[in-house]
């Protein structure tokens, strides 16, 4: 029996990946999902069961899932039919036996008004509908989404958003990855749903400060409108729907829905959080002089 992990090309899949190994896991008994095989190679290589596995490909689903007793949904990015995508995998996975079905959710799914929940909604409700012993893993924002953007941010002077003083209750992907791998190989997480976010947050303007004391230049936070920042995304070549989903999530964080003091993550993982400072000067920056 093996634990499945879609996506497991992309960024966090990969850290799962990488940590169930760390976890003690055979290699023979990870499943790494993903629609180009070659780009794993190098898991392969190590002993990782590389199987081609495409949302969209029913015959992909039933071949990567054989065998499967635990699996992890990575949610995706086909905005618009991620609810089929996601509902059709976790049915695979019942298909094959998985004792347990996991699946990366928004904050708060159920409740918040943010856009970008709407499909992780419509993905949870799916998948209890399903019957399937499930866990969701309601990630809150990544630190890298807004550490991979420092040499944006370092060219224009600024952090621009629409969020004033909302707080967010960031965290590494590692340590999200962690998460999901403490859950894969735990027990008693059936009907579990986790509120997963850092231990400390803070707001657009504690960034900017602290890249600027991490980078020693001239570094503000200049607070725009919702239509103004979508303006600005899709200026910087975002297509017009993406743009309008990430500057409501801004105007969501405004409203202090992904700031969450659940302490869950933290509690799975076993250590306490990464903080702002310390994932800034992580990512690359230089320290001021």
């Amino acid at each position: 029996m093996s634990i499945v992990v879609t996506g497991a090309g992309g960024h966090l899949g990969r850290l799962v990946v990488e940590n169930l190994l760390a976890r003690g896991v055979p290699a023979g008994r990870i499943v790494a999902g993903t629609r180009n095989v070659d780009a794993l190679s190098a898991l392969a290589e190590r002993g990782v069961d590389v199987r081609r596995l495409d949302f969209d490909d029913p015959a992909s689903l039933a071949t990567a899932f054989t065998g499967a007793e635990k699996a992890l949904i990575v949610s995706g990015t086909d905005f618009g039919r991620r609810v089929e995508q996601h509902v059709g995998a976790a049915g695979a996975a019942r298909d094959a036996g998985a004792s347990l079905v996991v699946y990366t959710s928004a904050p708060y799914a159920d409740t918040t008004d943010m856009l970008l929940a709407e499909d992780h909604r419509g993905t949870e409700a799916g998948i209890r509908a399903l019957g399937v012993p499930f866990s969701f893993l309601r990630n809150g924002w990544y630190f890298e989404n807004y550490t991979d953007q420092l040499p944006v941010y370092l060219q224009v002077g600024a952090v621009v958003g629409c969020a004033g003083e909302g707080r967010v209750s960031g965290a590494a992907r590692s340590e999200y990855a962690e998460a999901a791998a403490a859950v894969l190989t735990g027990e008693g997480h059936e009907g579990a749903v986790y509120e997963l976010g850092g231990d400390t947050s803070f707001t657009l303007p504690e960034l900017a400060e602290q890249i600027a004391k991490h980078t020693g230049q001239p570094i503000v936070y200049r607070d725009v409108t919702q239509p103004e920042l979508e303006a600005v995304l899709t200026g910087a070549g975002l297509p017009g729907p993406v743009a309008r989903v990430l500057a409501d999530a801004d105007r969501a964080i405004g409203a202090g829905r992904l700031q969450i003091d659940t302490g869950d993550l933290s509690r799975l993982i076993g250590h306490p959080t990464v903080n702002l400072a310390d994932a800034v000067a992580a990512a690359g920056a230089p320290a001021a002089p």
